[in-house]
């Protein structure tokens, strides 16, 4: 028998070879999640190794909480190119699947892809269900709505079909199928919910996004809006994740402009939180068991290499995919960049642009973003996200300001002049260019209609995001401090 192997395409090869020379090469150096010493008291490492070897760094005072020593990267497995939707039929057969829900939302229902889907399915002569339904931006009783549709059909599969909030839709149908006895709130991130861990397998899932914004496609995350506490939540795991992301870059051909800005400025705030997070072994607790591990961990060494590629990807191919709809190679681009930041954000996890964004989305004053087909007051989540991105990276830059003053070169700014006490205003300026040059965004949340005495309720919904805000460098833990600081943060945020 002959020694298998595997065949990397040309281009596919150098695109790998890129990343790893990223590791090496670019701005900042290898191990860069380490890259400057305000993120702790010891030296910067010249690499990985270093750090590994630096054992002072796992060394805990008696009596404070252990930090943590190890990261873990989780990912969905990837089929990237042109018309790979046409496979799903053949991949639901290999799997052995006999009868898949398929989740979607009703415009996409219309669309190619569905058609491709449907088609698909019936060519291998599997059995499915459509579930249409699902609601932009869901919130928690729609998503109730979708659970109890899908448990009397009883599944062995899951297909989503769509953007985010079907794919984080599909995500907890398929959760709690899995767990029928289980309480609502079970598995929601604490303190809102209980954040009980997700301790078997689930169903297999295959995602298909028509979208180039959340990476849901590759992430453990499920997204929606807890109407009575009028913020958003989810749930966190990895075993939450699909088996498989189908990411065809004609499915987005048909997004409308602002839905690929709105998108595309998801990507940019997970490529920068990520990428900006505190590095992984200064997150505490500790776990006692692997499997209360977090799915955010802080930033670190793969991490990294995902997030900040995805980074320049965005700043290059954003304007042009919004300005062409032909361009095929930025909205290829575009999705491949989405993808990439899911696997660096789905293992670093974001901070505050998004823990803010939580309550600016749940306490809509009554703003309904232009170009999308809605009859309903939206916010759309990659606009909640960017407008707080100045006000956010020019706070937290003083922990880290090469990292920040990295990604502001991203942007095209020239730092070799700059000083590190200015990275915050360099990056700041450069994402406020960078979103004016867009065209249609609101510039700061005075723009969505909230005003100062807004201000308290957004920071108490703020607040109950532990998952995400507890990895921000320079945050205080001390609650009145950190109300103090979220208090100006969004002071700061009314305008840019």
């Amino acid at each position: 028998m002959s020694t298998p192997f595997i065949r990397i395409a040309p281009n596919a090869a150098k695109r790998a070879a890129s990343l790893l020379r990223t590791v090496q090469y670019t701005h900042p150096p290898s191990c860069p999640c380490h890259s400057n010493p305000g993120y702790h008291q010891n030296q910067h490492p010249s690499s990985l190794l270093s750090h590994l070897k630096d054992t002072r760094r796992y060394v805990t005072p008696a009596g404070a909480e252990q930090k943590e020593y190890a990261f873990e990267m989780a990912a969905s497995s990837i089929r990237f190119g042109p018309g790979v939707t046409k496979e799903v039929g053949m991949d639901f057969k290999n799997l052995g699947a006999k009868r898949v829900c398929v989740v979607t939302d009703r415009t996409v229902d219309k669309l190619d892809a569905m058609k491709q889907v449907r088609e698909g399915l019936t060519r291998e002569g599997i059995e499915f269900r459509v579930f249409s339904n699902v609601k932009v931006e869901p919130k928690d009783h729609s998503i109730k709505e979708a659970i109890e549709w899908v448990k009397p059909y009883g599944p062995d599969a899951f297909l989503a079909v769509g953007g985010g909030s079907v794919m984080d839709t599909a995500k907890l149908m398929n959760l709690y199928y899995c767990y029928p006895d289980a309480d609502f709130l079970d598995f929601v991130n604490a303190p809102l919910g209980k954040g009980r861990p997700i301790d078997k397998p689930l169903k297999p899932l295959i995602a298909v996004p028509t979208t180039a914004g959340t990476g849901s496609e590759t992430t453990g995350t499920a997204i929606f809006d807890l109407v009575s506490k009028r913020a958003k939540t989810g749930v966190a795991h990895r075993n939450l994740k699909p088996t498989l992301g189908i990411c065809d870059p004609i499915n987005t051909r048909t997004m409308p402009a602002a839905v690929k800005a709105s998108s595309g400025l998801d990507v940019l705030c997970h490529s920068l939180e990520s990428y900006t997070a505190i590095p992984y072994y200064e997150r505490t607790p500790r776990p006692t068991n692997p499997i209360n591990r977090p799915a955010y961990q802080g930033a670190n060494p793969i991490s990294d290499v995902f997030s900040f590629h995805a980074l320049k990807s965005t700043i290059k191919y954003l304007p042009r995919a919004i300005r062409d709809p032909d361009d095929f190679e930025a909205q290829s681009e575009m999705l491949l960049a989405a993808t990439l930041a899911g696997v660096g954000f789905g293992n670093a996890g974001v901070h505050l642009c998004h823990g803010m964004s939580y309550p600016i989305s749940g306490q809509n004053p009554g703003y309904r973003h232009n170009g999308y087909e809605i009859d309903h007051d939206l916010i759309p989540h990659g606009v909640s996200v960017a407008v707080s991105a100045p006000a956010v990276f020019r706070f937290t830059a003083p922990s880290n300001p090469e990292r920040h003053l990295a990604a502001a070169e991203a942007f095209g700014v020239d730092i070799s002049n700059v000083k590190h006490e200015s990275a915050g205003e360099v990056l700041a300026d450069a994402i406020t260019k960078f979103l004016a040059d867009l065209g249609d965004q609101p510039k700061g949340i005075k723009d969505l209609g909230f005003s100062n005495g807004d201000i308290e309720a957004l920071v108490e919904g703020t607040l109950p995001q532990h998952r995400v805000i507890k990895l921000a460098p320079g945050l205080e833990t001390e609650l009145e401090a950190e109300k103090d600081q979220l208090r100006r943060l969004f002071e700061d945020a009314m305008s840019h």
